[in-house]
């Protein structure tokens, strides 16, 4: 497994990504991208917090595989990934290539290791919603894709982390995969 692409959505005004080719994960997340933050307020994706409550941030980081991309894409019919820029629309940080199944195959509680030391520990399987579909629908000029986003998405989305070991990643990056011990 490995880092394809690095993005960051840090024009303050929406959440689809620019490449860039390094950054510096802090504790909080990519500086500057609108995610960035130890606390976040809540909202739907928690509905036990009445909306707006100050909670941790346990959605730093967005992650996806090219392969399931790939097979988003395909379900939605879409053209080629290098047509459509997928990730980026769906508001993705790191795009990781040799990783087929990353969703299901990566639990939460699981960390992923970089060169430098950098270490995200996932939070949970990050469920579609109907915001990214929203963009690929207004990308492509094709309404029903809003809501075929999520059915296609299902099981495919990838996953969401947190920083828990400062450092530097960069695309093309080894990631290693480590397990909790076990009890």
């Amino acid at each position: 497994m490995r880092v394809a692409r690095l993005l960051i959505a840090d024009d303050g005004r929406d959440f689809v990504g620019r490449d860039v080719e390094a950054a510096d994960l802090v504790f909080g997340g990519l500086v500057g991208h609108r995610h960035f933050g130890t606390t976040m307020t809540s909202d739907s994706r928690t509905p036990w917090h009445a909306r707006g409550t100050r909670i941790a941030n346990l959605r730093q980081i967005s992650l996806v595989s090219l392969e399931e991309c790939a097979q988003i894409a395909a379900a939605l019919a879409l053209p080629e990934i290098g047509a459509v820029d997928l990730p980026a629309l769906i508001g993705t940080n790191l795009v990781l290539a040799d990783a087929p199944g990353l969703t299901e195959a990566i639990a939460p509680g699981m960390r992923l290791q970089f060169p430098s030391g950098a270490t995200l520990f996932v939070t949970e399987r990050n469920p579609p919603c109907r915001q990214p579909g929203g963009k690929l629908a207004a990308a492509l000029g094709r309404p029903e894709l809003t809501f075929d986003f999520v059915a296609a998405a299902r099981g495919r989305r990838g996953l969401v982390a947190l920083v828990e070991r400062e450092g530097r990643v960069a695309t093309g990056d080894a990631v290693k995969p480590i397990r909790p011990r076990p009890y």
